[in-house]
């Protein structure tokens, strides 16, 4: 057998040749997006601060009630299952029956005792004459589409519309849907002793 060749020695020039240079990656930084995510923050901090300006510079006031709202009050308060005698017809507080009407409309007279529980929850009662118009009826049933409303006939009732809260009550000769919603504002809520509790 003959001697293989032997290979021959890179000289250190030609190794020095044989690697390859990588240069250095450059890491990208992203500063586009850093830029972009400070401008969205900044303007939310803005409109934050603008908006809390505004409100505090002009408090929301509460609706005004109408004129001839009356002042009911209200003395004994209870749960009974017995028939309350109420000086005021339809009442505006006082004891009432441990269940609350559910707000809706009524085509039929309610117990005044359930009712009144609804308004100790800050419910809307709109109670109207049994001869009242049928467009008059239906307005009244449309201002019952409002959270806590409940409408019924009443007879025996001395006006033809008479809108009632806790403590506040309102007559009217007609069904008169802006004086009704401006009393809605103005005391859903507010004057009863359980406001929020739902009907």
């Amino acid at each position: 057998m003959g001697n293989a060749p032997r290979a021959r020695r890179k000289t250190a020039k030609q190794r020095r040749a044989a690697v390859t240079t990588i240069a250095p990656t450059k890491v990208a930084r992203p500063w586009g997006k850093w830029l972009i995510g400070l401008g969205v923050l900044a303007a939310i901090v803005t409109g934050v601060i603008y908006i809390s300006a505004d409100v505090s510079s002009s408090p929301q006031t509460a609706q005004e009630p109408p004129p001839g709202t009356e002042i009911i009050p209200i003395s004994d308060v209870a749960h009974t299952r017995e028939p309350v005698a109420y000086a005021l017809q339809p009442p505006a507080g006082g004891s009432h029956h441990p269940d609350p009407l559910a707000c809706r409309v009524y085509t039929a007279p309610v117990r005044n005792e359930n009712a009144v529980h609804s308004l100790e929850h800050g419910a809307i009662w709109i109670a109207y004459d049994p001869n009242l118009d049928e467009d008059s009826v239906a307005d009244l049933e449309r201002i019952a589409r409002r959270s806590e409303v409940l409408v019924s006939p009443y007879p025996g009732i001395d006006s033809a519309v008479v809108i009632t809260a806790w403590g506040r009550q309102l007559r009217l000769d007609s069904a008169d849907t802006d004086l009704l919603t401006q009393f809605y504002l103005a005391f859903h809520d507010t004057t009863a002793p359980e406001p929020g509790a739902g009907c």
